[in-house]
Parts: structure tokens; C-alpha cells; sequence
């Protein structure tokens, strides 16, 4: 079953109707450079993560300018799980799970396929978005499903799908792609208030991402 993320919360009202409608995680974007209303302080992605109940996974998503910065994150946090946008390696991601304690999800474009089979195996997972020049997501754009399908098939690392995802194409993006997990930002906000949750299309996005697995065609000798 796909696993969906609901990301960039920032109101315990939108925390609580993440769950409500299902979330498998939910994200807290924090400590960016760049201008985002969806950023949080990390004392506030702190206190927001700890309304999130158990078997829902938190994530602080943050850019940091360094592996120390990534690790000061996740300590200032204390999230289940920390995603990392920008320039990092493989021995990079291994230093920040060793220090920080959390699983790792690394972001990177829909085109660093060389970047992906390097992280392979080393990343708990790899969240392909259609980034900016800041290495930032939340753009509202979709990218090639077929193309990432194509990445998703030469990896055995989970794949995360994020980038223009919305209710009303995440059941065809996931019919595509069918990856671990969808991720999803900008797609379910409110039109009066940027940054704050449209608490219906939580609701839709959850449940139209499983609808989708529940109605594709059964593999050869199932």
C-alpha cells in the first residue's frame, strides 16, 4: 500500500487533520533559506511534532549548509525521520544517520539519476521532486512520472514521489510511478492563506493516493 506524507504543517489544527485523514507521515519544513511560508522555527516543528501521535512518522525537512547543521536539526527537532534537500553524498548521509539518530530521506531532482544510484542503498529513502535552483520543493510542478518510474524499477531503496501532487492526479501519479510513498506540500493548501491546510483535500489527497492501489490491475499469477 502507498504510504502518504502530508508536509509543510504548521498549526496544530493542520497537524490534527493530517491524522485524521490518514497520514502515514507528516513533515515540518524548518530551518530554510528560502522564502517558504510553510517554514517553521524548530522549536515550533518541536512542539508540533509532539502532538503527533504514535505509528505516525515525523519529518523535519530542512536545507542545511553542512553535515553539522543537518545533525543540530534533528537534535533541536527530535523527528523520526530528517529530509535533507541539497548537495550531500553518500558519506555525508552516512555521518548525519550515525549522529542524528534518524532515518534519512535525501530530496533531489527528477533528473540526478547518477545522484540516485549513488545514494542507493545508503539513504533510508529518496524523495524525487521538481526542485529549484535552491534545491527547494514545494513548487507546485509536476516532473516525467514515467521517467521516475524508470528510477524507481533500478532501485531497491523506497522512492518517494513528490512535485505537483494535488488530489485530483496523485491516484494517476501513483497508478504510474507506484512508488513507496507520495508526498505532498502545496497541493492541499488553502486558497485565503498560503501555507495553511485545505483540511478537505488532506482528506481527498490520503485517500485517492490508496484508491489507486486499490483498483490496479492484479500482477500475472497473483
Amino acid at each position: 500500500m502507498v504510504r502518504a506524507k502530508l508536509c509543510g504543517l504548521g498549526t496544530e489544527a493542520d497537524v490534527h487533520a493530517a491524522v485524521d485523514a490518514g497520514a502515514d507521515a507528516v513533515g515540518f519544513v524548518t530551518d530554510v533559506d528560502v522564502d517558504t511560508p510553510r517554514e517553521v522555527a524548530p522549536e515550533r516543528a518541536a512542539t508540533l511534532a509532539d502532538a503527533v501521535p504514535p505509528f505516525v512518522t515525523t519529518v523535519a525537512v530542512t536545507i542545511p549548509d553542512s553535515v553539522a547543521a543537518a545533525v543540530e536539526v534533528a537534535d533541536r527537532v527530535h523527528p523520526d525521520a530528517i529530509q535533507i534537500h541539497g548537495e550531500f553524498g553518500p558519506e555525508d548521509v552516512r555521518v548525519i544517520r550515525e549522529r542524528a539518530g534518524v532515518d534519512v530521506i535525501v530530496a533531489l531532482g527528477a533528473d540526478e539519476t547518477a545522484r540516485a544510484s549513488e545514494l542507493e542503498g545508503v539513504a533510508d529513502a529518496l524523495l524525487v521532486d521538481s526542485l529549484t535552483d535552491e534545491d527547494a520543493g514545494g513548487t507546485g510542478e509536476t516532473h516525467d512520472w514515467e521517467r521516475t518510474r524508470e528510477l524507481r524499477e533500478s532501485l531497491s531503496t523506497p522512492l518517494v514521489l513528490a512535485g505537483g501532487l494535488t488530489p485530483e492526479n496523485v491516484r494517476e501519479a501513483v497508478e504510474t510511478v507506484d512508488p513507496f510513498a507520495v508526498d505532498v506540500a502545496s497541493g492541499v493548501e488553502r486558497d485565503d492563506e498560503p501555507g495553511r491546510k485545505n483540511h478537505d483535500a488532506l482528506a481527498a489527497f490520503v485517500r485517492e493516493a490508496r484508491a489507486a492501489v486499490e483498483t490496479a490491475p492484479a500482477a500475472e499469477g497473483i
